[in-house]
């Protein structure tokens, strides 16, 4: 097999795509198979932890919600509130995105790519959760677009399936056209993905916005009721996203790969603002459910204080709210922002506290007490802990051969020169 000819710019000759585009998929299959002991070692653990969780669902699927301690009085659990967490960590992708190309910032160039992969990892776990919560795989193509009854415009949950499915799409055209045109080692032309790019600034805040949307608008959940939602949704979206980029982007400089210091620093000055208004969001909401009183309070009593004896969600607010101070003191602290183990440490448990503060701590106690004024307490079963670490590790291992195909690619060690060559 002989090489391409060359062009002047000592590129290949391929007639369009004919050739290119198939040598781009096995290059990018190559890639994603092929490592070192510690990647395999990674990827072996997460498919063993997929398949714990895939063998709960399946369980789950033949018994039925039974298995599961949700109940009529609580019917959104563990899957709604992982589902809520992960719109924003998708929807905090996009913190890549606006300084790299609203804000120039060349820096960011190089990595912006990590934001849109990880919210199509993001996307791909929502879609899941929504999924397995439904009880019945068979039920989902109600809520495909003209196939199921979409009841569209009215309903909020048509328009959330709508901006998630669409965030999807954007987020693989960019980075599959900006991919493919630097394995093809050209330019990217900015018509076609330019716009593309300035749409999915809009639409990720669209896409949390919605999420808050459907919760505010149920006039049944006091707790929810509140204008506040979708600005603190967005809030802990920009906490969240950027938090586990910062660690992935340190995981990624202890495997060899250049990542300077820039990015991890216009990151930490997003955090480090980001925390401190969702802060002051919670002790708003804190004020006026405690400083008003009244019924409509019985569900925020509950969550913070415990209500007629049960307190089972208590430790877990607080826990959030203990672990989001501190990483807001970490993160305000010059000193500590200088060594990467404080990072770290500061960028996971702001990342948990929003986790519980937004899952846990917010969908689950929307329930309780019921509309007919009773306290049915709620904690997840093993199979729901099981089916949600399964989708956490189906998630990791999309978002790490995501950034297996793309960073040779991007350092350019890997092109259609370099393919050419080895088939010389």
């Amino acid at each position: 097999m002989s090489s391409a000819p060359l062009t002047s710019e000592g590129m290949p000759q391929t007639p369009g795509h004919i050739v290119s585009y198939p040598r781009f998929l096995v290059r990018a299959l190559m890639l994603a198979t092929d490592g070192s002991l510690l990647f395999y070692t990674w990827m072996i653990a997460l498919t063993l932890i997929f398949l714990v969780g895939a063998n709960a669902w399946a369980n789950q699927v033949v018994d039925g919600m039974i298995v599961t301690n949700m109940t009529d009085h609580v019917s959104w659990g563990l899957y709604i509130a992982n589902f809520t967490f992960m719109v924003g960590v998708a929807a905090g992708g996009v913190m890549m995105v606006i300084p790299a190309y609203l804000y120039r910032d060349k820096r960011m160039h190089d990595v912006v790519l990590l934001g849109e992969m990880l919210a199509i990892a993001a996307i791909v776990m929502c879609l899941l959760f929504v999924v397995v919560d439904m009880g019945r795989p068979d039920r989902s193509w109600h809520i495909i677009p003209i196939i199921g009854r979409f009841n569209f415009p009215i309903s909020m949950l048509t328009w959330d399936v709508i901006v998630l499915n669409g965030y999807l799409l954007l987020n693989l055209h960019i980075c599959g056209y900006l991919l493919y045109m630097r394995f093809l080692g050209r330019t990217p032309n900015p018509t076609w993905y330019m716009p593309f790019v300035f749409l999915s600034i809009a639409w990720a805040i669209s896409i949390h916005t919605v999420t808050a949307f459907l919760y505010c608008g149920l006039g049944g959940r006091p707790l929810w009721n509140t204008a506040l939602l979708a600005p603190r949704f967005l809030t802990s979206a920009f906490i969240a996203g950027p938090a586990f980029i910062i660690v992935s982007m340190f995981v990624l400089r202890s495997l060899r790969v250049p990542i300077g210091d820039g990015p991890i620093h216009t990151l930490v000055k997003i955090v480090r603002i980001t925390v401190l208004i969702n802060l002051l969001m919670l002790a708003s909401e804190i004020f006026t459910e405690f400083y008003t009183g009244g019924a409509h309070t019985s569900s925020a009593r509950y969550l913070y204080l415990g209500l007629h004896g049960a307190n089972a969600l208590v430790p877990w607010i607080w826990t959030a709210i203990v672990f989001n101070v501190i990483g807001a003191i970490l993160f305000l602290h010059p000193a500590s922002m200088r060594k990467r183990g404080l990072v770290i440490t500061a960028c996971v448990l702001v990342f948990v506290g929003c986790w519980i503060e937004k899952g846990m701590g917010l969908i689950v106690p929307g329930f309780i007490p019921s509309t007919l004024h009773e306290i049915v307490e709620y904690m997840p079963s093993l199979t729901e802990w099981k089916v949600t670490v399964g989708i956490w590790a189906l998630g990791l291992m999309i978002y790490t051969i995501a950034i297996k195909i793309a960073a040779p690619i991007m350092m350019g060690n890997v092109s259609l020169l370099e393919h050419g060559r080895k088939g010389e």
